[in-house]
């Protein structure tokens, strides 16, 4: 097959959230092959961690990502704790679980919102985003913020839930978006012109999706059953229990419907998580900082995210490394898109929901040796005013 022309996406685009570059070759409109380039967004998350004390990194974690704003401080704290060997009260246990839970109901009626518009049905990302709306006010009632929730801390959380009043507010909407929720899920099942907008398009298949490694609901949306909260049960999950949403086509409808039903399910888990929260303390205060290693597992809206947190006794720790499941995600897109129309690469795109200022690490591979060595901020630095300095 030839190569009659290139298409650049990016690296800034009005199909993506943030920069960066596809490279399409294309035979007439159809897309022979494409060419991924990361990098534009890095911003030294794992440097920062590493010269901040242990209180500060959860409010710097937060950031990598707005709608994971949850996820990662919760498995930053999870590594500590892992590696300091503390046991979270139950209570903080369970609001932990009822925090990631709302957050995956937002992030997923985000993500379904951005599709329907980039396949052009306008109003029902209007939809979309007027159910998660409601979400969002319970987070601002909880915590005082719509995103960047500040909510957890090593040992626990910072702010309780009130069983009177947050219950009542956290429950009745949920009762009033469950009902839209169903509708909607109909909306993509059964309008024939969305289905046939992604249907059988970017197709993963379970083979692939394993070599890959993929995860989360790009994951599940192609047949791997794999959830860490159901695999490597944290915070509440062994208790309210997960039903993990597997379907096997691989393709964009399956990663939409995936979604759909985990947002549902999520709501399940919420209710179960109220009428099960024990009383008690919310936060276990450290005694001492000990030398040790930890690792975090969270399932993100998008997969698997893992921290790695190693200490050495000072209020500083000594590495911090960050996984975040767009790294893992990102190079399904190539056999996702090669042989798909070019009025489908954007919707391919999207349909991983990548978040690339969760995934940008620097690292420098000598191609001969294939030694790997990472990048210092000083290096970084020198690079950056010897490339500029005659501009």
């Amino acid at each position: 097959m030839s190569i009659e022309a290139t298409l650049p996406i990016g690296p800034y685009h009005p199909a993506l959230k943030e920069p960066e570059f596809f490279k399409l070759f294309l035979d007439g409109e159809k897309v022979v092959d494409v060419a991924i380039r990361l990098g534009y967004t890095h911003r030294g998350i794992e440097y920062l961690a590493q010269r901040k004390t242990y209180n500060e990194i959860p409010f710097l974690v937060e950031r990598i990502c707005g709608i994971c704003s949850n996820v990662h401080p919760m498995c930053f704290c999870q590594a500590v704790e892992e590696a300091w060997g503390l046991q979270v009260p139950d209570r903080a246990r369970y609001i932990r679980t009822i925090v990631g839970e709302l957050e995956r109901i937002h992030s997923h009626l985000l993500w379904a919102g951005v599709a329907a518009h980039i396949i052009g049905y306008d109003t029902l990302f209007m939809h979309f985003w007027r159910h998660r709306e409601p979400v969002c006010e319970i987070f601002e009632v909880l915590t005082g913020n719509r995103q960047n929730y500040a909510m957890n801390c090593i040992g626990g959380v910072r702010r309780d839930i009130d069983p009177t009043k947050h219950k009542a507010l956290i429950l009745e909407t949920l009762s009033q978006i469950r009902p839209s929720l169903v509708r909607l899920e109909k909306a993509v099942t059964e309008d024939p012109v969305v289905r046939a907008r992604i249907e059988n398009i970017g197709v993963l298949s379970k083979d692939q999706a394993r070599k890959l490694c993929v995860v989360g609901p790009v994951a599940r949306a192609s047949g791997l059953a794999i959830d860490v909260r159901k695999d490597e049960p944290y915070a509440a999950y062994k208790e309210v229990g997960v039903d993990v949403k597997v379907l096997t086509e691989g393709d964009v409808l399956s990663r939409t419907l995936v979604r759909l039903l985990e947002a549902l399910e999520s709501i399940e888990i919420i209710r179960r998580a109220l009428d099960a929260i024990p009383q008690g303390p919310i936060r276990l205060e450290p005694k001492q900082i000990v030398p040790g290693d930890g690792i975090g597992k969270v399932e993100a809206p998008r997969g698997e995210d893992i921290h790695y947190v190693r200490s050495n006794g000072t209020d500083i720790p000594e590495r911090v490394k960050i996984r975040a499941p767009s790294y893992m995600n990102v190079p399904s897109i190539a056999p996702q898109i090669k042989g798909a129309s070019l009025a489908d690469a954007s919707l391919i795109i999207a349909a991983v929901d990548p978040c690339f200022c969760c995934t940008e690490r620097i690292a420098i591979v000598d191609v001969k040796t294939k030694r790997e060595s990472s990048v210092d901020f000083e290096s970084l630095a020198r690079s950056w005013r010897r490339k500029n300095k005659h501009r």
